[in-house]
C-alpha cells in the first residue's frame, strides 16, 4: 500500500545513486506517538531513504502507512519484497514479516514463529550496516526489551550514526538498553531527532561525497594536495596517542580518518582544523574518539562454522590423552568479550562430548579499551543474543536478570579481561591457541608481520593461531603452517626460531609530533605476566548530549 501525493522536489537530488544514506528507525510500544512525532518534523528534501520497524501483532493489519501519511509530506509505503528504497520516501515494514536489506533492496521474510524476544530492529539494522556502512543511520524510538542495541552496535561499528529517544519516550526499555551498551551517539526527544537528521544530511560524511578528512589526493602526484589538512590530521593523531597511549598512524589511515570524519560530522564541523581545536583539553571527545577508534565488531558465535571447525581439528589435538597442564587460549583485541566467552562455552562442551579427563582452561582475553573490558568482565549482555547463543547455550550458560543476561560466574572465573596493547606491550606467553581475528585487516601491512612474529613467539611448540575469515598470512606466511585455508587456522612451525618483536616499537612515527614514549624501564612487564588495567579516561556528557 502506497498513500500517493505529489511528488516531493529534492534539493538534494544528486544523493540519489545507489549510495544515499538510509536511515532505519525501530520501535515498540509507544512507537506510533514517536514516529508521529519525528516525521512531522522532518524536511520532505534530506536526500534520504527512510525504513520503519514497528513490532506489529502478526496476525492483525496494520494502519501506520495511513497514519503516519497524514504526518509528512513524503510518500509513505508499504514495504514490498524487492522493493528498492528511494530517497525522499518512507518503507513501513508489514505485519508477520522481517525486513533486511541489500543492496539498496528491501528483502522480506515470513517471521519465524519460534517464541522469544522479538528481533525485527535488530535484523534490518544490521542489515543495514553491511548494506550502507557509513551512510547507514539507526535511531531507536520508544519500546520494552531491547530490540536494537545490536543492531544500533553493528551500524556504529560500520562507521554509522546512531540515535535513541531520550526520557521522552512512553516506554524506555528499549532506547536505555542501547545507551547502556555505549553504542548511542545522540540522546534526543523525537523532534530533536528530526532536525539532527536535517542536518546531518547535507554533512560531506554522509552525503555522497568524498569524507571530509581524507586528504585530497593529486592524480599525478598520488600525494596530499593539501598540507594544511595534512598538519591537522597529523596533530589529531598526536593528540589521540598522548591521551590513549595508542599510536592510531599504525593503523590503515583510510579507516582512521573516516571514524574522525564521523565525529566531526556528529559536531556539524567540515574543516579538520575546527575538529583538531576541539579535542585539545576536551577529554571527553578525546574519549569518544578513541573509542570509535578501536574498532569492536563482535558477537557470541561470529562466524559459527569457525567454531565447528576448532571442534573438528583444534580441540582434539588440545586434549590429546596425557595432557595435565591447563589449556591456555588468549584472545587479544577482545572487544566486549563475546569471542572469550564463545571460546569458553566451545571448550567446555567439546570437553563434556570427549568424554576424557577434564583439563583446566585459562583464557586471557585482552584490548586497549578499559571501558570495554569492563563489560566483558562483567558479562551483562542484551536480550538480543538468545539468537545468537540459541536457547540450549542461553540456559547452560547464562543467568536472567533485569536488562538481559548475565555469563555464569564459573565461566566467567575462567577469564581473565584486562587492558593491553598488543602492538607495544609485551605479549602472553606459552599459549596453546590464541584467536586474534579481524585485528590485521586495521593495520597497516607493515605492522602486519611484527604482529604475527609476534603472535608466533607467544605460542607453545605447534599452538594454534586463528585469524578472521578475510585475513592472511601474507609476508609472514613462513611462520605457520595451515590448517584449515577456509576458516583461518594455523600451526605454529617449530622449525622456525621465535623472537619477541613489538610492532609500535620499530616502525614508523607520526612527523608532526613525537615519537610515543616507551614504557620507562621500571614498568616493563615479562611476557606471559597480566597486565594492570588502566583506564583510558572519563565519561561525561558533553556538547548536544553527545552519548559516546
Amino acid at each position: 500500500m502506497t498513500t500517493q501525493k505529489t511528488p516531493v522536489k529534492a534539493s538534494t537530488a544528486r544523493r540519489a545513486g545507489p549510495r544515499f544514506p538510509i536511515v532505519g528507525i525501530g520501535a515498540s510500544a509507544g512507537g506510533l506517538e514517536a514516529f508521529t512525532q519525528l516525521l512531522s518534523h522532518l524536511p520532505a528534501d534530506t536526500g534520504m531513504g527512510f525504513v520503519l520497524v514497528q513490532h506489529l501483532a502478526p496476525a492483525h493489519p496494520s494502519a501506520l502507512v495511513h497514519l503516519l501519511s497524514a504526518t509528512t509530506p513524503m510518500p509513505v509505503h508499504e514495504a514490498r519484497h524487492r522493493q528498492r528504497v528511494l530517497p525522499n520516501h518512507i518503507y513501513v515494514i508489514t505485519p508477520n514479516t522481517c525486513l533486511r536489506i541489500a543492496r539498496g533492496v528491501l528483502v522480506l521474510e515470513t517471521r519465524d514463529a519460534t517464541p522469544g524476544v522479538a528481533r525485527t530492529i535488530d535484523i534490518f539494522l544490521e542489515s543495514l550496516a553491511r548494506d550502507r556502512q557509513e551512510r547507514a543511520i539507526g535511531i531507536v524510538l520508544s519500546g520494552n526489551a531491547s530490540d536494537g542495541t545490536i543492531g544500533l552496535e553493528a551500524i556504529k561499528a560500520q562507521g554509522g550514526i546512531t540515535l535513541a529517544q531520550d526520557d521522552s519516550a512512553a516506554f524506555r526499555s528499549m532506547p536505555h538498553s542501547a545507551v547502556a551498551a555505549g553504542c548511542v551517539d545522540l540522546v534526543l526527544a523525537p523532534k530533536e531527532i528530526a532536525e539532527e537528521l536535517a542536518r546531518i544530511a547535507s554533512h560531506p560524511y554522509v552525503a555522497h561525497e568524498r569524507p571530509v578528512a581524507t586528504p585530497p589526493v593529486s592524480e599525478s602526484a598520488k600525494t596530499p594536495a593539501d598540507p594544511s589538512e595534512t598538519q591537522d590530521l597529523g596533530a589529531i593523531y598526536v593528540l589521540v596517542r598522548k591521551h590513549s597511549d595508542v599510536d592510531f598512524s599504525l593503523y590503515k589511515s583510510v579507516t582512521i580518518e573516516r571514524r574522525i570524519s564521523r565525529r566531526m560530522a556528529l559536531h556539524g564541523m567540515t574543516q579538520t582544523a575546527d575538529y583538531a581545536r576541539l579535542l585539545r583539553g576536551n577529554v571527553p571527545e578525546l574519549e569518544r574518539l578513541t573509542a570509535d577508534m578501536l574498532i569492536g565488531v563482535t558477537r557470541f558465535f561470529r562466524d559459527p562454522e569457525v567454531f565447528e571447525a576448532l571442534k573438528q581439528t583444534v580441540f582434539p589435538a588440545l586434549f590429546a590423552s596425557g595432557r595435565k597442564d591447563p589449556l591456555r587460549i588468549w584472545v587479544p583485541a577482545c572487544s566486549t568479550g563475546q569471542e572469550a566467552y564463545s571460546l569458553a562455552m566451545a571448550v567446555t562442551e567439546f570437553s563434556e562430548q570427549a568424554g576424557g579427563t577434564a583439563r583446566a582452561l585459562q583464557i586471557f582475553a585482552t584490548d586497549l579499551s578499559a571501558s570495554r573490558i569492563d563489560t566483558a568482565r562483567a558479562g551483562l549482555y542484551p536480550e538480543g543474543l538468545a539468537q545468537e547463543v540459541g536457547s540450549e547455550r542461553l540456559r547452560r550458560f547464562f543467568v536472567e536478570e533485569e536488562g538481559g543476561y548475565r555469563i555464569r560466574k564459573d565461566l566467567r572465573g575462567q577469564i581473565v579481561f584486562a587492558r593491553h596493547n598488543l602492538l607495544s606491550d609485551p605479549p602472553f606467553a606459552r599459549m596453546n591457541l590464541i584467536s586474534c581475528r579481524n585485528v590485521l585487516i586495521y593495520l597497516e601491512p607493515t605492522i602486519q608481520k611484527p604482529l604475527l612474529t609476534t603472535l608466533h613467539y607467544a605460542l607453545k611448540p605447534e599452538g594454534f593461531l586463528l585469524l578472521g575469515t578475510s585475513e592472511s598470512m601474507g609476508a609472514a606466511a613462513e611462520l605457520f603452517q595451515t590448517l584449515d585455508k577456509k576458516r583461518k587456522i594455523y600451526t605454529k612451525k617449530t622449525s622456525v626460531g621465535s623472537r619477541l618483536v613489538l610492532p609500535a616499537i620499530t616502525q614508523r612515527r607520526l612527523a608532526s609530533g613525537p615519537p610515543a614514549q616507551r614504557p620507562p624501564p621500571g614498568r616493563t612487564r615479562h611476557p606471559g605476566s597480566m597486565p594492570n588495567a588502566r583506564p583510558i579516561g572519563s565519561r561525561s556528557s558533553a556538547l548536544r548530549r553527545l552519548a559516546c
